[in-house]
């Protein structure tokens, strides 16, 4: 049977996913830490979607009929954002209401309901002041019932207990991160990782013809936008807050151009024009990716992430060799400390706010 409902409501449903979605592409370059170790990326990020188990799960009255913790621990490619999309969307249109089943709908309420308690738990878990008690409770609750993921996006065992990332990062020594220096490469690392990534593989894969199933976003049509959040995510992470148009004086950019070492500023000068190159060449890809994913301008903007990848490599090289330098580390501490709040904090919550946003939203669509 099909939903009663109305258009508009699945409409909204379909912009504020949208915008969830752009907050989700902008955290990816600190997918180190919380999203890696409770497996946080694949579970709400996994495509393409793996249609067939979606279709055998809406009509399975077992599962349906206790939905919640079917998804806490079923396969990573019916879940998250792309399950969410490949109900709603359909060639880059929101889908017609009339179209869409009662089972579908209790099925996307149990998606975003869960894609919430992730992005609460990603806000938790970098809090490092852990100020929201809510969202605490939620992520505690969450790495006790969810599942790892594997590679492949299968499930494997338990997660790891609660902790905070935020206090680690800032605090040398008391976690992942032995020096302020080796945090503050940390946040060149993920750049590196994220831009690789968008290069390599996300257009890569389908540009090159190794894999044209490899399109993220194919229902809603979003994938250059995509691609150009995450590269945007890179210049937060690198100028210090949330959309940044140039660094912060407590960012990590800023202190590479002013640290008095001309190598250093000239490198960091490198990363900046570099980065604004790869932003512009995404934004000139012929749209939609889904249907022009070997057209040349993928090859431009391939190879101009390949070139800022290359600029952040030789930025960090030079900063390794101010390992053991008191002032560098007291410097890198500020970074990090400002990094955790106004970069990763401040998105991981716009991100939990606007996935809470969107889970009311396709509650919404049911009259």
């Amino acid at each position: 049977s099909v939903v009663m409902g109305t258009q508009s409501a699945l409409d909204q449903a379909c912009a504020d996913w949208k915008l969830a979605r752009a907050n989700w592409e902008n955290t990816e370059a600190f997918l180190f830490g919380a999203a890696d170790v409770y497996s946080i990326d694949p579970h709400t990020d996994t495509w393409p979607v793996a249609a067939s188990d979606l279709a055998n799960v809406l009509r399975d009255e077992k599962v349906m009929s206790n939905l919640d913790n079917f998804i806490k621990t079923a396969n990573a490619g019916i879940l998250g954002y792309h399950g969410l999309e490949y109900v709603l969307f359909r060639e880059g249109q929101p889908r017609k209401i009339d179209q869409i089943t009662n089972l579908e709908y209790n099925y996307i309420c149990a998606v975003a309901k869960d894609l919430y308690n992730a992005t609460a738990t990603l806000e938790a878990c970098w809090d490092s002041k852990e100020s929201n008690a809510e969202r605490q409770k939620i992520a505690k609750e969450y790495v006790a019932t969810h599942l790892a993921i594997d590679e492949d996006g299968n499930q494997e065992g338990t997660l790891e207990g609660f902790q905070n990332y935020g206090k680690a990062f800032k605090n040398p020594g008391t976690g992942d991160w032995k020096t302020a220096l080796d945090a503050s490469l940390e946040i060149i690392a993920g750049c590196q990782d994220i831009i690789g990534e968008v290069g390599n593989m996300k257009i890569g894969l389908p540009y090159t013809g190794e894999d044209a199933t490899y399109i993220e976003s194919p229902y809603a049509y979003n994938s250059i936008i995509d691609f150009y959040d995450n590269i945007v995510s890179c210049k937060n992470a690198l100028y210090g807050k949330m959309d940044a148009t140039s660094p912060t004086e407590q960012s990590l950019i800023y202190f590479c151009l002013n640290a008095g070492n001309t190598t250093l500023a000239a490198q960091a000068k490198a990363v900046q024009t570099k980065l604004d190159a790869a932003l512009a060449k995404i934004k000139a890809m012929k749209a939609p990716f889904a249907l022009y994913y070997s057209d040349a301008s993928c090859k431009v903007a391939i190879d101009a992430l390949g070139e800022l990848d290359d600029a952040l490599g030789e930025l960090a090289e030079t900063l390794k060799a101010y390992d053991g330098n008191a002032t560098v580390e007291a410097q890198c501490k500020v970074i990090n400390e400002n990094y955790v709040d106004n970069v990763v904090v401040a998105t991981y919550r716009t991100l939990a706010n606007n996935a809470q946003k969107l889970y009311q939203s396709i509650v919404n669509i049911k009259k």
